[in-house]
């Protein structure tokens, strides 16, 4: 069986400094923040009151849904995962048919808690035994699949429809595993990507964890850090990214503007063991993950000419930076290396498909967003990449190949190259 080359056709992006894919390339060139305070953090007793959360309206809203839908919906990471899956797939120039099933195209959209908000009104319902009153759309809104199914409905996608979870991987996850359901010749078309939800019920976890900054509750622009000295925690954040891949063949029948190639990637796990934990990676897995995924792709190390790292503003920054110079091996010609998180946050499960979309823009119109907020560079990482391979500002530049990593809690990596087309 010929193995089929797989391309971006469609993006979709809803995320904390931009929704839709020309606010969010804005912010990206302007190291536009979309990090807010929260007096309703601060009410509840969190130590870090900043978040990145979408900046939708009822207007913005209203134009995706019907009255019905938002009667029923009661979960953010599905309204945003939608949004976000059907503004790829309308930027892709594909139609729903209301009366076909398309059994070419189907949907791996994932996402690390759904409807965590119905769960809670639920729990208030069944403890003062009204059962009856729970309404018809709590599991629709509550089982993890649903934002895939959801799209499935509203796309009549036939094909394989599921939604994977690997906690802050499984966006990128979402991507490799569309990517080879495509190359492998079992779909023509998969709209891939993942969610995640906000508020207390979600980041209450992660603060009482201190793994959140609390050091800028007056500065929330400043508050998320990557790769400084100076960094005190990760930014929660929130937010959905979209996909549509596509083989070559069906791309370019159709006549289909082409974002990029995907190459090729990896997905593994540190197995909890030599260093990694719930918490914390392996690094070996990390390297090895990178490695395999270049050797999938098919191309060598040098070749990369941009990193978009998972880079979360923790003490694990200066590590990461170490497993990528130890898995390329290329002295002195280190890749230029960003981290988004800079402006929207640690988007959680949300955060591999924002970050790919980043990427892919990047990739596209030729510039490198700048990392904001890393003045005052970690000394570690300066020492062992230079200064000058974390761009400050807007840089013009002809990218060529993209990579991008996602490391998750559980000891999870996922690694994806992305090439520029024609």
């Amino acid at each position: 069986m010929n193995e089929q080359r797989v391309v971006i056709t469609g993006m979709g992006v809803v995320a904390p400094n931009g929704v839709g894919l020309d606010a969010f390339s804005a912010a990206l060139k302007n190291g536009k923040s979309g990090i807010a305070y929260f007096q309703s953090l601060a009410d509840l007793n969190f130590s870090c009151c900043v978040g990145g959360i979408p900046p939708l309206n009822d207007k913005i809203i209203s134009n995706y849904f019907t009255p019905l839908h938002l009667r029923n919906f009661n979960s953010d990471g599905i309204i945003f995962g939608c949004i976000a899956g059907m503004d790829a797939w309308r930027d892709a120039g594909l139609t729903r048919d209301n009366n076909q099933v398309d059994f070419d195209s189907g949907t791996i959209f994932g996402t690390g808690t759904s409807g965590v908000e119905k769960f809670r009104e639920a729990i208030y319902q069944l403890d003062k035994g009204n059962v009856r009153r729970l309404g018809s759309t709590v599991v629709a809104q509550t089982m993890a699949s649903g934002v895939s199914a959801y799209l499935a409905g509203f796309l009549g996608l036939g094909n394989q429809v599921t939604t994977n979870s690997a906690a802050c991987a499984t966006g990128t996850e979402a991507i490799l595993l569309g990517y080879e359901r495509i190359k492998q010749g079992k779909a023509k078309r998969m709209l891939v990507g993942s969610c995640s939800d906000h508020g207390p019920y979600i980041w209450g976890g992660f603060d009482a964890m201190r793994v959140m900054t609390y050091k800028h509750n007056s500065t929330p622009e400043k508050a998320s850090r990557p790769m400084s000295a100076s960094a005190a925690g990760f930014v929660p954040g929130s937010g959905a990214g979209g996909m549509v891949l596509e083989s070559l063949e069906s791309a370019q029948a159709r006549g289909a503007r082409i974002y990029a190639e995907v190459l090729g990637g990896h997905v593994n796990s540190g197995g909890q063991r030599n260093g990694g934990s719930m918490t914390a990676p392996n690094p070996l897995a990390v390297q090895k993950c990178i490695k395999e995924a270049i050797v999938d792709a098919g191309i060598s190390a040098s070749e990369i000419d941009l990193i978009n790292g998972h880079l979360t503003a923790t003490s694990k920054d200066a590590e990461e930076i170490k497993n990528w110079q130890v898995s390329l091996q290329c002295g002195s010609n280190f890749p230029f290396i960003q981290s988004t998180k800079s402006t929207i946050g640690h988007c959680l499960a949300a955060a591999g498909s924002i970050e790919c979309v980043a990427s892919v823009l990047q990739l596209y119109n030729g510039y490198i967003a700048p990392s904001t907020n890393c003045e005052d560079l970690l000394p570690e990482i300066e020492q062992r990449i230079g200064a000058d391979r974390i761009t400050k500002i807007l840089t013009q530049r002809n990218l060529q190949i993209v990579a991008k990593a996602s490391f998750g809690f559980g000891d999870v990596n996922a690694c994806l190259l992305f090439k520029k087309w024609g």
